[in-house]
């Protein structure tokens, strides 16, 4: 969740510290920090608040040195002060530590070690490691680090440094990811590929349990017991997304991938549908069609937005390929012991592939023998790595929090999956081909449904001073009224709720009145009989309806208060296009309301940590 960046070259540290830590802004701002070393001195800046606090007071107090650590903080123990900032010292200030993660045991291990006399000077969990690295250092800072995490239990991702090792930079992971760069001028170490790009030519990434040590020209991996581990070295290139991280003419990176969405989908689809067997074709499930034959109940576990797309899935997979499906929150199900046969798979849906319970739910059913697959968009991501098959969407960098192109990604792919699966069971030729003509013409029609923009707009002026917010849906698009009522509440803080909508009867509509308005999803369907009659009962009783619906449809003209119009599609793609002109509205409205959209509050890009 939080970011890491660390160097050790021939260049000065502080700048490319600063450029990868804006790279990994989105993972986490409460407060960065760094600590660079010249000689046997180590030099300390730290700011709570954005990165761009940090660079200022590097303005006026420079950091020297070719060699350093950073961190941009998402707090998880202690507000987000400047004294709660990584890195932290221990207390002769010759040991520097930034870390990702959770140390569950930190209050036992603070209180041994204020009994021994140590003064803390932070709230963190953090300022432990730094303290029993100090007390295990005698001249061997990697022999310090892995004596000090067998006391340790929790996440983990960490860099550390040494006054006394100048040069010298040790890292380790377990549940936090890690990866070295390789470069001319130096050596790397970074919780994302993403921050080393331009900067370091190869990658490694660390497992769980090993630890690493870098120096200018130089770096190893051992795993816990200190045994040099072979490993493999790769491109960068294989790494980072195919798109660009920068924001271009947007003013928002939401902005900018919302609208990415025509190409992000033709990515997630290029060299995947065959025309002439009317089927899709994944190369990563390493499942052949005779096993997928045999599979007879999905279980996908996901998070967040993640999990609305999952929801999707169980409808495409359950329609369009009669295969069951349950979807499970992956905090509850990593927690749960659930009877799961041989003939099941346990699929894992992730954007960044190292979301924690996600990860810890994927490991769980793998100790349990069972088949895991994951639909992910960061290659090289643990969850990627560690499944045993899987599908990457290619939608490229999403750096704004708040998730738009990688939801559309994975109900696409989810729709492909279906069709594979539905043409290995009951799917005729001719009804693969419809859906492949169907995806085909998506991009395009992902393209004209943006084109409501300035409808959305007008919208949102006659609705941001909304203190509460409905999203209603039935079928395919009662996941989508969630996704949407989840992303008003994740970037203009207004309280949201999204329900099946023949649901509110039964509670929700004791909340409406004339200043709570109802997002109603209502593109023609088998069920719009039905959602009409939702949309007649929020009338009677005052309540304001804006409805996403076909353009030109004068039923819903006549009912909604407002209407912005969409494209007709087939139900099993309406979960797509119905869902952008949420996103555009949850964008308007926060605007409106002055709230940073790319950095809510609160939030991070990445939670990898429980």
């Amino acid at each position: 969740m939080c970011g890491i960046v660390g160097f050790t070259g021939t260049r000065e540290a502080s700048p490319i510290l600063l450029e990868g830590l804006r790279r990994l802004e989105y993972r986490g701002y409460d407060s960065a920090g760094l600590v660079t070393g010249t000689g046997n001195e180590l030099h300390v800046r730290k700011k709570a608040g954005r990165l761009a606090e940090l660079a200022k007071h590097l303005g006026t107090h420079p950091a020297p040195g070719c060699h350093g650590i950073s961190h941009t903080r998402w707090a998880t123990h202690g507000g987000a002060t400047d004294r709660n900032s990584h890195p932290h010292l221990n207390a002769r200030n010759d040991i520097a530590v930034v870390h990702n993660g959770v140390i569950e045991n930190y209050a036992a291990l603070k209180h041994q070690l204020q009994e021994k006399g140590v003064a803390f000077r932070s709230d963190t969990d953090t300022e432990v490691l730094a303290h029993l690295i100090s007390h295990y250092y005698h001249g061997d800072l990697t022999a310090a680090v892995r004596q000090a995490l067998a006391l340790v239990k929790g996440t983990y991702g960490i860099a550390v440094m040494a006054k006394a090792e100048p040069g010298v930079i040790v890292g380790a992971r377990l549940g936090s990811p890690l990866v070295i760069g390789v470069g001319d001028d130096g050596t790397y170490l970074a919780s994302d590929a993403n921050a080393l790009a331009g900067f370091a030519d190869k990658v490694v990434y660390l497992t769980d349990r090993q630890l690493c040590t870098l120096n200018e020209t130089d770096w190893e991996i051992r795993d816990q017991d200190l045994a040099p581990v072979s490993v493999s070295v790769s491109d960068i290139g294989a790494f980072l997304g195919t798109g660009d991280a920068d924001r271009g003419e947007y003013p928002h990176y939401m902005l900018k991938e919302i609208y990415e969405q025509p190409e992000t989908l033709a990515n997630a689809m290029r060299g995947r549908l065959e025309a002439d067997n009317a089927t899709a074709h994944f190369g990563g499930l390493n499942l052949s069609a005779q096993q997928l034959r045999q599979v007879d109940r999905v279980i996908m576990t996901a998070c967040g937005t993640s999990y609305h797309a999952a929801m999707v899935g169980e409808y495409l997979l359950e329609e369009l390929a009669r295969v069951p499906v349950e979807v499970e929150y992956a905090s509850e199900f990593r927690y749960r012991n659930p009877p799961l046969d041989r003939s099941s798979v346990v699929l894992a849906l992730t954007q960044s592939g190292e979301t924690a319970d996600t990860l810890a739910a994927l490991r769980e059913s793998k100790r349990m023998g069972h088949t895991t697959l994951a639909i992910c968009n960061a290659v090289g991501s643990s969850i990627a790595r560690e499944a045993d098959g899987g599908v990457y969407l290619h939608a490229g960098p999403e750096i704004g929090v708040a998730s738009t192109k990688a939801f559309t990604s994975q109900v696409c792919v989810l729709t492909m999956l279906a069709l594979y699966l539905g043409r290995t069971r009951h799917l005729s030729s001719t009804q693969g081909q419809r859906i492949i003509d169907d995806l085909h013409a998506l991009p395009e029609t992902v393209r004209k449904t943006l084109a409501c923009h300035d409808h959305v707009k007008r919208v949102a002026e006659k609705y941001a001073h909304a203190k509460n917010v409905l999203y209603l849906g039935r079928q395919y698009l009662y996941p989508v009224a969630l996704e949407g009522a989840l992303k008003l509440k994740e970037i203009s803080y207004i309280h949201a709720e999204g329900y099946p909508a023949a649901e509110m009867k039964h509670g929700p509509i004791a909340l409406v009145d004339e200043s709570t308005p109802s997002v109603f999803l209502v593109p023609r369907g088998n069920v719009f009989d039905k959602v009409m009659s939702n949309m007649q009962e929020i009338k009677a009783r005052g309540g304001p309806v804006i409805a996403v619906a076909g353009a030109g449809d004068r039923e819903v003209a006549a009912l909604a208060d407002d209407v912005i119009p969409i494209p007709d599609v087939p139900e099993y793609l309406q979960p797509i296009v119905t869902a952008i002109p949420l996103q555009l509205l949850a964008y308007e409205i926060a605007l409106l309301c002055g709230c940073d959209v790319d950095k809510p509050r609160n939030l991070a890009k990445s939670v990898t940590v429980e």
